[in-house]
């Protein structure tokens, strides 16, 4: 038997993926045009992956929270505790692997705190994000006393360097998680799980599933990412942000939402939710490259976020 389109992995991805990828080349091809074809230069294109691909990795733990039947809300908080404290201890000790390990602990712990009051108490995910997202950004000015933390510029390569002076390290690391939780959701027994509970936890509780575990280790593994990206970005700014994030868990819901992920859970994979993300940045880039005001850029993308939801229902209604 030949092999067809559909029978590799990448073909069953493009076919799945084929409205969204379309709209995503159209947009490139709309702001190429209006800006006289300037946009489209290479060194442009890769820093909108670049952009893209670590607002993806936030955006990907956000779909798994989604998708689990919830909402995270402390995602730009925890990205900025993870940037602070790293740089704080790189400050104090020098010591990159001791402040990744840190930066990356501390999301995990927080992520962590998010899945065992949403899974263990009667409050809703979005008031306990709510109001971890203050706990958590109060906690990171604390490390800093409100400013940032600059740091050695040797930590840099970590968020700024290149594989072969041409791919950014942010693509790479996006790729990789990418693949890690596309198997986690697809290949495991937590993956489907996760499925089952978002879209109906009482037919999975009725089916054996442990939901406080489930949804208790989707908002931990969210915390990690959340995490990862906060140390990048103190790789790249050569500072901790106490500030890093704010209006980060728009864009991840956007990506999420825009991916098709559905805001009543139980629906949606990470592969869409990258070409989301890569949407929104290329919506972004090219309203800046227009010289739109950031105002109406936050429209814009609250627009996008109100018609993908709107699409989400009404097709789940047909």
């Amino acid at each position: 038997m030949k092999a067809g389109f559909g029978s590799s992995s990448f073909g069953r991805y493009l076919k799945k993926n084929m409205g969204i990828l379309l709209a995503l080349f159209a947009l490139i091809l709309v702001f190429g045009v209006l800006t006289k074809f300037s946009f489209l230069a290479s060194a442009n294109l890769i820093n909108i992956v670049r952009v893209a691909s670590l607002d993806a990795i936030v955006a990907f733990g956000a779909t798994l929270v989604i998708i689990n039947g919830g909402i995270d809300l402390s995602v730009g908080s925890i990205e900025a505790i993870a940037s602070t404290y790293c740089a704080f201890v790189i400050l104090n000790t020098n010591n990159y692997v001791l402040a990744i390990i840190v930066g990356i602990a501390l999301a995990l712990a927080f992520g962590c705190l998010n899945g065992f009051l949403v899974s263990s108490t009667n409050i809703p995910p979005f008031i306990v994000t709510l109001g971890t997202m203050n706990i958590v950004r109060g906690i990171a000015y604390m490390a800093s006393a409100g400013t940032p933390i600059r740091i050695e510029t040797e930590f840099g390569a970590i968020g700024n360097g290149y594989l072969f002076d041409l791919i950014p390290y942010p693509i790479l690391y996006a790729i990789v998680i990418l693949i890690i939780m596309s198997m986690l959701l697809n290949k495991t027994k937590f993956g489907r799980s996760v499925y089952a509970i978002g879209g109906n936890a009482e037919a999975a509780r009725f089916s054996g599933i442990n939901i406080r575990k489930v949804t208790w280790i989707a908002y931990t593994i969210a915390g990690l990412l959340y995490g990862v990206v906060g140390v990048v970005y103190c790789s790249r700014l050569y500072s901790g942000q106490p500030t890093l994030g704010q209006g980060a868990e728009l864009s991840a819901i956007a990506a999420a939402v825009v991916g098709g992920t559905s805001m009543s859970g139980g629906v949606g994979r990470m592969g869409s939710t990258f070409i989301g993300a890569l949407i929104i940045s290329v919506l972004n880039t090219g309203l800046n490259y227009l010289n739109v005001p950031f105002y109406w850029q936050d429209v814009c993308e609250g627009i996008v976020i109100l018609g993908a939801v709107y699409f989400d229902l009404r097709t789940k209604k047909k």
